[in-house]
């Protein structure tokens, strides 16, 4: 697996360490959820080209 996809999973990982970690501290912001699954579905997408070469 390339590094840009490891990076690139570690990343979708941290971010839903944070964003989780904003939720219990603050309360749920739809946004960042949306925005969470936008990237988690950006690095599966970057993964499966990544796996298919």
């Amino acid at each position: 697996m390339p590094r840009s996809t490891k990076s690139m999973m570690m990343l979708t990982v941290v971010m839903l360490v944070v964003i989780t970690a904003y939720t219990v501290a603050l309360g749920s912001s739809g946004w960042l959820w949306f925005g969470w699954v936008v990237l988690g579905l950006a690095t599966i997408g970057t993964a499966a080209v990544s796996g298919s070469s």
